[in-house]
């Protein structure tokens, strides 16, 4: 019995020994500032600020909405099935690390006639017995079962770093869903517009026709302008209703119509600016960077793994039982026996599948180091491009609102000189063109920058109702 204890007790003291490389946190490629110049605004915050989605999109509507996506979004279900899975496959993992113990418990019975045939001193004979056991535990002295547990625990972690990018996506997609139907409400208002104004001008051309004062040239050519804003105003109905599929989609859920904008006007307002950080390293925290962080932890574990498999793996076994012809005697001192033992086992010849295993790993963590550096990259492609349209948007909106009022006007001028006799009919229809063209581009334009700001909301990643990113490999281990 000690001597099995001693044996268990030297295996726990050298199973700390591991052959894991020493991970190292790989610089971010990328510089440490956000770029500067004529496209970018000056940015004087050195911290991204702590925010929610309630902080970015005020509007109480398109709060419900993403509440009820979080809620009902399938993506979402699936990313928890996938964190629930890859925490039990931890577990199933880390128990390897610990030692097997089964019990039992048996009683036999026999006539008592021994093999010659002979029937003295027959009769029937009870045996009963009682053990438990250890078989198989490997004594992990290279660290190879706790490598591979530390490895599916940094899956565990970038599965769960996978679900939040996730969750920031969707809210950003409901986000982006809920401007574009805003921004089709207003288009279809402009088609309206315009339609109206064609049956106008369509009515006083016929009429100037039938009055002999105007050819059948302008008539048919307001009869173009008519049919076009017609044509226009089923495609935006078609647009609205795309929408309204495409966030029933994002959701999981019918749409409320009441929660939706009336017009882009409306709802443009609703959505807030989020500061960006002049520090670059604000980008470690995106969960899909983290995500690509700990999947390269889990591959530099591997190597440990791979590595401590080129030696000796050690096994225990132990077995303590009870045995007695009687049951009141079972538990007594004189049926008490034990034996433990240590299997060890080394491949001798594998034609170099050992080696080779190592390399594998090796080859796997170098292009996991090139993963996360493509991540920290791309995402600071992603802000960079947002703020570069951050900066030069508002001159943009401005150029395009001067340029629908100046539209505006000239259609005004160009109408009264065309029912006053001075101008031809073709004047006032380019200029009514021109109008129609100019606020549907102030439209897109409007939702340009809505858009901005949930890009930057999206590719900056900070928001706080995400949960905070485990400081270490052992911060929040999965409890069993």
């Amino acid at each position: 019995m000690k001597r099995a204890a001693l044996i268990l007790l030297v295996g726990t003291a050298l199973a700390s020994c591991s052959m894991e490389p020493k991970y190292v946190q790989p610089a971010a490629p990328v510089p440490p500032s956000w770029p500067a110049g004529d496209a970018y605004l000056a940015n004087s915050e050195a911290t991204l600020p702590a925010v929610t989605y309630r902080d970015i999109f005020r509007d109480a509507r398109l709060q419900k909405l993403i509440e009820r996506a979080i809620a009902e979004n399938r993506d979402l279900r699936l990313a928890a099935a996938n964190i629930r899975a890859a925490r039990e496959q931890y577990r199933i993992q880390r128990a390897d690390r610990f030692p097997e113990v089964t019990a039992g418990a048996g009683a036999t019975a026999s006539d008592g006639q021994s093999s010659s045939g002979s029937t003295a001193g027959s009769g029937t004979r009870t045996r009963f017995t009682a053990d438990a056991g250890i078989t198989g535990f490997e004594l992990d002295l290279f660290g190879r079962v706790a490598s591979l547990t530390r490895a599916e625990q940094n899956r565990y972690f970038a599965t769960e770093a996978g679900a939040r990018a996730t969750w920031l996506t969707l809210v950003g997609d409901v986000a982006d869903a809920w401007l574009r139907y805003a921004a089709d409400a207003s288009l279809l208002k402009i088609a309206q517009d315009t339609a109206a104004n064609a049956e106008n001008s369509v009515r006083l051309t016929r009429a100037r026709l039938e009055g002999g004062i105007a050819p059948r040239t302008d008539l048919r050519q307001a009869e173009q302008v008519l049919e076009g804003a017609r044509a226009d105003l089923a495609e935006q109905r078609t647009a609205l209703a795309q929408d309204v599929n495409a966030l029933q989609l994002l959701i999981g859920a019918p749409v409320d119509p009441t929660l939706l904008p009336a017009s882009l006007d409306e709802a443009a307002p609703m959505i807030a600016e989020l500061p960006a950080g002049i520090d670059s390293s604000v980008l470690l925290r995106r969960p899909d960077v983290v995500q690509a962080e700990y999947t390269l932890r889990a591959a530099n574990a591997e190597i440990g793994a791979a590595r401590a498999a080129l030696f000796p793996r050690l096994s225990l076994t132990g077995l303590l039982g009870l045995a007695s012809n009687a049951l009141t005697g079972l538990f007594s001192g004189g049926g008490f026996n034990w034996s433990a033992g240590v299997d060890a086992n080394y491949s001798i010849f594998n034609a170099g599948a050992g080696r080779a295993n190592v390399r594998l790993t090796e080859a796997q963590r170098e292009a996991a180091v090139a993963t996360y550096e493509r991540a920290i990259q791309s995402a600071f492609r992603e802000v960079a491009d947002a703020l570069a349209r951050r900066g030069t948007i508002t001159e943009q909106l401005r150029a395009t609102q001067a340029q629908t009022d100046a539209a505006a006007d000239t259609y005004r001028l160009a109408e009264a000189r065309y029912r006053g006799g001075i101008d031809t009919f073709l004047s006032s229809l380019d200029a009514q063109r021109s109008l129609y063209s100019a606020r549907r581009t102030l439209v897109n334009t409007r939702l340009v920058q809505a858009s901005n700001l949930v890009t930057l909301y999206r590719t900056l990643g900070g928001d706080s109702l995400l949960r905070a990113t485990p400081q270490g490999p052992e911060a929040t281990a999965p409890q069993p």
